[in-house]
């Protein structure tokens, strides 16, 4: 663990200060923000994150659409060590799915190309800007291509609105999550609005 790991929790501590009524003497005051007691989240893509929010009985957000392999572990973790505080009584947490969404299941095979060509850049150690779609890009990948692909790739709803639906109804019974995020890394702008849009239709099913 380095330093930054080892004083996160001050850190955390020192946060929820600001944002508390100031105490008698308090030198540094937070303005905006003293005495507005603004919910904090702990974001994490490891079970560090899940073991510090429950610690503190904050809510938890797992990023799973880049970091699937820890996310069951990570959610038995927080709700198995769960410690009610002044902000949360209960374990809360949100769970992160990436959307690649079109009208059709083929069109939505095609934008997904963007996302699976960033993928590779990253696995490469080559990070790249989100590029276009190109046809027929995952017939060109090799096995260990395909295989650091599809891992990252895990909780991904692809497809039309009914695949969309079924993805969505099983990433929620499978993590049992209060909330569902959704980022859809789609080149095309108004082809992103759309996805959200198939999305939106289907999270209305899970209320």
């Amino acid at each position: 663990m380095n330093a930054n790991v080892d004083s996160f929790p001050r850190d955390v501590l020192e946060l929820q200060q600001y944002f508390a009524d100031p105490e008698p003497g308090q030198k540094i005051q937070a303005v905006p923000g003293a005495g507005l007691n603004v919910p904090l989240w702990i974001l994490g893509s490891s079970l560090y994150g899940a073991e510090l929010a429950a610690h503190f009985g904050l809510p938890y957000a797992f990023a799973s659409h880049f970091a699937p392999t820890d996310l069951r572990q990570a959610l038995h973790i927080y709700r198995q060590n769960f410690k009610p505080s002044a902000q949360l009584d209960k374990p809360y947490v949100m769970v992160a799915m990436n959307l690649q969404a079109a009208d059709t299941r083929k069109a939505a095979e095609f934008i997904a190309t963007s996302l699976m060509q960033g993928v590779l850049g990253l696995a490469r150690g080559m990070p790249i800007r989100l590029p276009a779609p190109i046809e027929g890009f995952a017939d060109q990948l090799g096995l260990q291509e395909t295989a650091a692909i599809s891992r990252f790739m895990t909780y991904t709803a692809l497809g039309d609105a009914q695949d969309v639906s079924k993805r969505l109804q099983e990433f929620k019974a499978e993590t049992d999550a209060d909330e569902i995020i959704l980022t859809a890394q789609i080149f095309d702008h108004q082809a992103r609005l759309r996805a959200f849009e198939i999305a939106a239709e289907a999270m209305a099913t899970l209320i």
